[in-house]
């Protein structure tokens, strides 16, 4: 019987990253930021990271499943983002850390959990 490892994880949740995102079709992926939203103790014993996708697109915003970032605001300030963004909580991917390139900010998870429990149907 195998153990998993316990180790702590490079990115935690909140972590903004630019990574490689894999797009729908999941023949092409695009390099973009994208937001870590595992839990920190998930210890899978993979390599991988659920993340969900941002955009900068704002006409994605008005879907209680998105979360817009204002640069404006106290958590785009933290963001590392460059421009006004969405968080689509509705479009997770799972990543191999090795296409994970670097943490460019960090976002509070509130409105993001929010999000989350929208698009999971959770209460």
């Amino acid at each position: 019987m195998t153990t998993m490892m316990q180790t702590n994880p490079i990115y935690k949740r909140g972590d903004v990253i630019l990574v490689l995102y894999p797009d729908s079709n999941l023949l092409t992926a695009k390099r973009r930021p994208a937001l870590i939203v595992q839990a920190n103790n998930l210890q899978t014993g993979l390599s991988q990271y659920i993340v969900a996708m941002i955009t900068s697109n704002l006409s994605r915003a008005n879907h209680p499943s998105r979360v817009k970032i204002l640069l404006s605001s106290s958590e785009g300030k933290l963001s590392g983002l460059l421009t006004d963004s969405v968080v689509m909580s509705d479009n997770l991917a799972t990543i191999a850390e090795f296409e994970i390139d670097r943490i460019i900010g960090h976002l509070p998870t509130t409105k993001i959990d929010t999000a989350l429990k929208h698009t999971l149907g959770l209460s």
